[in-house]
């Protein structure tokens, strides 16, 4: 699906006339040739994201402009899956994690003001890219990836008992004139073969960034959040 090329801690995405559809800064749906992936340094500092996404790219020689993601994961745990005309490629890092308890029984009938969390300080993530060689209807492209984020969170919760971190994002994209898929869902051959790609390729980035086994809890990673707060509701 991809030509893919790292240099200076970007890493690019080229395909042709790709549609891409991204969750991630300056977001949205686009028509180019390329999307990138970016690795921040720690302590990272910057406000304007577009002139630092230029800057990076510029430095990196590469000069479309195309859907960006932000991570402090080094590209070295980049892993790519593919699989029957799908592909995607992860970098997977849980220092900033999102818990989101559920508790058995019938929810509160009252909202609460306790929450716990704490803001986003660190550029720790999970981002995804994903892409197909066919072409997907406007309503698929959206679906693949809420498809992808779903893999994403399955396979999150089962490896760190958690379904996202705080600044996950995805990316997915299609090939206008590849064969017509009107749908993604995860039983039609476009789905099945992303939810398989996303999880294999983020355990395997988790297994990279992780070699050591030791993956950060919510209680004790410094950017963890806990969601815990209940909401209202009511019968319509």
């Amino acid at each position: 699906m991809f030509e893919t090329t790292v240099h200076a801690g970007v890493c690019r995405f080229l395909r042709p006339r790709t549609r891409w559809l991204s969750t991630g800064w300056n977001g949205g749906e686009s028509r180019g040739p390329a999307a990138y992936n970016v690795t921040v340094p720690d302590g990272w500092p910057e406000t304007d994201l577009a002139a630092y996404v230029e800057s990076r790219r510029t430095d990196a020689g590469f000069d479309a402009a195309g859907p960006t993601l932000l991570t402090g994961v080094s590209q070295a745990h980049a892993r790519r899956a593919r699989l029957d005309g799908v592909e995607a490629v992860v970098t997977a890092g849980v220092s900033n994690p999102a818990a989101l308890p559920v508790t058995d029984g019938e929810a509160s009938d009252a909202g609460s003001d306790s929450a716990t969390d704490r803001p986003a300080e660190h550029p720790g993530t999970v981002n995804v890219v994903v892409g197909t060689t066919r072409a997907l209807a406007p309503g698929a492209l959206a679906n693949l990836l809420t498809v992808a984020a779903e893999a994403k969170a399955a396979t999150l919760l089962a490896r760190t008992g958690v379904p996202g971190t705080t600044t996950d994002a995805v990316v997915a994209a299609c090939d206008p004139a590849g064969p017509r898929a009107r749908f993604s869902g995860s039983a039609t051959p476009v789905g099945r073969a992303a939810r398989a790609c996303v999880r294999d390729a983020l355990l395997a980035s988790l297994d990279s960034r992780y070699a050591d086994g030791e993956i950060p809890t919510v209680a004790d990673a410094p950017y963890g959040v806990v969601t815990d707060t209940r909401a209202v509701v009511t019968r319509l």
